[in-house]
């Protein structure tokens, strides 16, 4: 594998040129906050390739290019083509994705150190799959925490809030108690604010202010890092090596003054 280095290929060019494409687009718009995500998903593009010659790892064309895809849906047809609004399952179908990603990003590093001469450890398939399935979940839940805190101190709508028709809540108990009050059917909830001048009707039913959008997507996120960890515990255990797990996880690369030493 000592022969095996990342270059750009032509799945990142093609991208790559769409987003260029679209950029010069919004620009001319003068939308200059989707000019920065296609800056930034630009920038992302060249992460794999960074981090393969950083960490000197190969990383396989199949995980490469749902990586690649996966930025482009997030950021351009997410974001900009506003897929999230437009696609109800799109917003779920990214963090499931998400999940399986992080997940095997952190069953590779662990692997690559337990099988790095210069930081062998030896550690079970086991603990191996535990710690990627952790590392998935604290990603996922870090960047929960990322888009509540937007939403609370920049006022954004990260955490998507839904419409909803039953409320169960023991706030509204009139006496106090931990007995909660159960509204069902709701058909409008009517809001009053600045200091009671104004009033905005919310037809349908109450507005859930992003919990279950928040819990949907730790859910999925955890059913993507499940199958990741399954798929990589049996490929630990070497029931399904070069078929299925060995596309989606970086290896380490051995370098020529490795196997010198090795061979002699």
């Amino acid at each position: 594998m000592s022969n095996k280095r990342k270059k750009v290929t032509s799945p990142q060019w093609t991208l790559s040129i769409i987003v260029s494409i679209v950029m010069v687009a919004r620009f001319l718009r003068g939308d200059y906050y989707s000019v920065f995500l296609c800056i930034l998903t630009l920038v992302l593009f060249n992460v794999p390739h960074i981090a393969s010659k950083i960490f000197n790892v190969f990383i396989p064309r199949e995980l490469e290019v749902v990586i690649l895809l996966f930025i482009f849906s997030a950021e351009i047809l997410g974001e900009i083509g506003n897929f999230y609004n437009r696609i109800p399952w799109w917003d779920s179908m990214l963090h499931t994705i998400n999940g399986f990603l992080m997940a095997a990003i952190g069953f590779a590093m662990i692997n690559i150190l337990n099988n790095t001469p210069k930081f062998h450890f030896n550690l079970s398939p086991v603990f191996v799959t535990v710690v990627a399935f952790c590392f998935s979940m604290t990603i996922g839940i870090a960047w929960e925490f990322f888009e509540y805190s937007m939403d609370v101190f920049a006022e954004t709508d990260m955490q998507k809030d839904d419409i909803i028709k039953i409320v169960s809540s023991v706030e509204l108990n009139p006496q106090g108690e931990n007995d909660p009050v159960i509204l069902e059917d709701i058909e409008k909830t009517v809001i009053f604010y600045n200091n009671g001048q104004n009033q905005y009707v919310i037809e349908n039913g109450y507005l859930d202010v992003g919990l279950r959008d928040t819990m949907k997507d730790l859910i999925v996120n955890y059913i993507g890092a499940i199958v990741f960890s399954v798929i990589g515990y049996f490929y630990l255990v070497g029931r399904n090596k070069g078929i299925f797990a060995s596309k989606f996880i970086p290896q380490y690369i051995k370098s020529s003054k490795h196997s010198t030493t090795k061979d002699k």
